[in-house]
């Protein structure tokens, strides 16, 4: 078992697995859990690194080139080791850089950066996608996947909790289909306002995708009691997921989303796709705060 790797500050404290580089617990002041309990009966993950991918591709490829490589969903990142390259008391940054495995199935010559940074009562998390081609762009899609306690710790029963988006969020859902892809329907918004009231039956067909999102930041919590701001400034897509009757809720900001249904066309075109220039690099950033009781 590969050992954690814990930060801490007056506010916060938090442990990195390198392993996927996943951001495994995340405390507060008192020692309350604020992340999933990962029961294997429901989902054993924490916080996956979405990369290359989002999602389900059409056959389980994507096509670079005129060329199909093999992808499993979500891409391969979350089971892959990170190099630990800088670590102190409130900070730590992993790696990931193209191997023989990687080009297999994604042939492009990248690195992948996650730092995790304790700011005061906020986990600050972000992920540099870098392009070491000197030549040819690199094409990808990256998207967070934290899975915070439902209920969080702080006396509000679960039913109660509900998700409240900073800004107006007129447009319809994205449906994902029985496979995995993403429907050619779109379903009618939950939100009254800008809320979201929780519930089981919210999630009895997957994820709520909202595609595109106006929001940048959401907050997550009970009516009462301390809750979780989550900021996502530089992702267009956000996802909420989770098990009916699981102890957890996933806040997913995307850069990307799954395949559509039918679509078999080059990667460059799948949506939520960005292009990193030559020797360039993307960040994309994630923010945490846990606001007071």
């Amino acid at each position: 078992m590969t050992d954690l790797i814990w930060l801490t500050n007056d506010h916060l404290s938090a442990a990195i697995n390198p392993f996927g580089a996943e951001l495994t617990h995340l405390r507060d002041a008192d020692g309350a859990e604020l992340m999933t309990d990962a029961d294997p009966a429901f989902w054993p993950k924490h916080a996956p690194v979405l990369f290359p991918v989002i999602g389900m591709t059409h056959s389980g490829t994507i096509r670079v080139d005129g060329r199909d490589y093999p992808m499993s969903k979500h891409g391969f990142a979350r089971d892959r080791m990170f190099a630990v390259v800088e670590q102190d008391a409130t900070s730590v940054v992993f790696a990931l850089a193209a191997d023989a495995e990687t080009q297999a199935s994604y042939p492009f010559d990248f690195e992948v950066r996650l730092h995790f940074a304790l700011d005061g009562a906020t986990l600050r998390v972000t992920a540099t996608i870098v392009n070491r081609d000197p030549d040819r762009p690199l094409l990808a899609q990256f998207g967070f996947h934290p899975a915070f306690a439902w209920p969080l710790p702080y006396g509000a029963p679960r039913s109660d909790h509900r998700i409240v988006f900073d800004r107006d969020e007129p447009g319809r859902l994205r449906e994902i289909a029985p496979d995995g892809l993403i429907a050619a329907a779109t379903a009618d918004s939950p939100l009254e306002g800008r809320t979201l009231h929780l519930a089981d039956a919210l999630f009895a067909h997957d994820a709520l995708v909202w595609d595109p999102v106006e929001s940048d930041a959401v907050t997550y919590g009970g009516a009462t009691g301390g809750r979780l701001r989550v900021q996502f400034p530089n992702t267009p897509a956000l996802g909420i997921w989770t098990k009916p009757g699981a102890a957890f809720l996933c806040i997913e900001p995307w850069h990307g989303i799954a395949d559509p249904e039918g679509f078999a066309g080059e990667f460059r075109d799948k949506p939520g796709v960005f292009e990193v220039a030559p020797g360039g690099e993307k960040r994309i950033m994630m923010n945490v705060t846990v606001e007071p009781r």
